[in-house]
């Protein structure tokens, strides 16, 4: 096959293009810009992850192709990021960025140059049966990012790869080692898809302007003033600003709720009850097969990346949203964020998080 790469500049889509090539496949390497405002003291600028990307094409050989995507990137992604944390919710940007910058832009890109599929460094597994595209785990449950790719369809998945997905994370750097890439010993990033890693505080400040508001608990006391509620998350703790106030429990303070409508934050003292939820509510699912597997079915789910599976009952309802009841209660059920399904190593699919049955949820 014509395979071009979504050659990042780092050590996963660098093997992955090296094991398309020893497959025998025609490779090509695509670099993708998606943002303008590089950071000079930023931790991965992208004109340096543009020529790591450079050197390892030039290592294998396959032909390099750079294309800015900054437009696309704004305006299918980074907009939306900004409406969810103005609204009092928190997005999680990597889900947009595979579905309409990774796996539609790129794609029709690589289309247009002449390529049949296009590859990423994901660690996740495709099973093509039965006429379906299964979205499966990555063998190793530590790099396992299925989570992020649950909002791509079938026609998305039909021309992706994903070289690395069988592998486990050391398995990718001993190979890169022994092929000697430049990017073998090159750290992974962990900031904000295409954005990187920046003070996430300041770096919203310049596109929301800070809105203080109260800060409150559960019990009606006013304790203190938050910055804004686009800094804080559900389940938070630290940056609150109320570690050394007297009385109470002595316990660390976290965020339970956040209420746009009059702009409070919402506090508690320890493990308290209202950070804890039985259920929630989603937008709309999007199912990877385009259908649910019934009206009504147990299965497992995440309402984070990286949390452990969580036994739960999904109820599908009028308009596509969901009801789910999980087994054990839930800690900091996050509106913005999204629940994805799994029945065993299958990824069925998920929605973002509207409501749960915690603190001020809605439900």
């Amino acid at each position: 096959m014509k395979v071009l790469v979504g050659l990042s500049g780092g050590v996963d889509s660098s093997v992955a293009a090296l094991l398309l090539q020893g497959a025998g496949h025609e490779v090509g390497a695509l670099f993708m810009k998606n943002w303008e405002e590089d950071d000079a003291s930023g931790a991965c600028p992208a004109e340096a992850d543009a020529e790591d990307a450079r050197r390892v094409a030039r290592q294998l050989g396959i032909p390099f192709f750079g294309r800015n995507f900054a437009a696309e990137y704004w305006d299918g992604v980074f907009a939306v990021f900004l409406a969810e944390l103005k609204a009092g919710r928190t997005p999680n940007p990597d889900i947009l960025c595979n579905r309409e910058v990774k796996f539609r832009t790129f794609v029709e890109h690589a289309l247009d140059l002449g390529y049949e599929r296009v590859a990423t460094g994901h660690y996740a597994q495709l099973r093509r049966r039965e006429g379906q595209i299964e979205l499966l785990r990555g063998a190793d449950p530590g790099k396992d990012q299925s989570y992020f790719l649950h909002a791509l369809d079938q026609a998305q998945l039909a021309v992706a790869e994903f070289p690395v997905g069988h592998l486990h994370k050391s398995e990718v750097r001993h190979i890169a080692t022994e092929a000697r890439l430049p990017t073998h010993a090159k750290r992974d990033s962990t900031g904000i898809c295409f954005i990187g890693e920046r003070a996430f505080d300041s770096f919203v400040a310049r596109y929301l302007a800070p809105k203080p508001g109260p800060m409150r608990t559960p019990e009606g006391e006013t304790i203190g003033e938050h910055r804004g509620l686009q800094f804080h998350t559900i389940g938070q703790r630290g940056g609150l600003g109320i570690g050394g106030r007297r009385g109470g429990s002595g316990e660390p303070w976290f965020v339970a709720a956040k209420s746009a409508s009059d702009n409070t934050l919402w506090v508690v003292q320890g493990e308290h009850p209202a950070l804890y939820g039985t259920r929630l509510r989603s937008e709309a699912i999007h199912w990877i097969a385009g259908t649910p597997p019934a009206a009504a079915f147990t299965c497992s789910a995440r309402i984070r990346y990286r949390q452990q599976d969580q036994t739960c009952r999904v109820r599908v309802l009028d308009g596509g949203s969901a009801d789910v009841v999980f087994d054990q209660r839930q800690r900091a059920i996050t509106p913005g964020q999204s629940v994805v399904f799994y029945a065993g190593e299958v990824c069925l699919g998920g929605g973002i998080i509207a409501a749960s049955d915690a603190f001020l949820g809605g439900l």
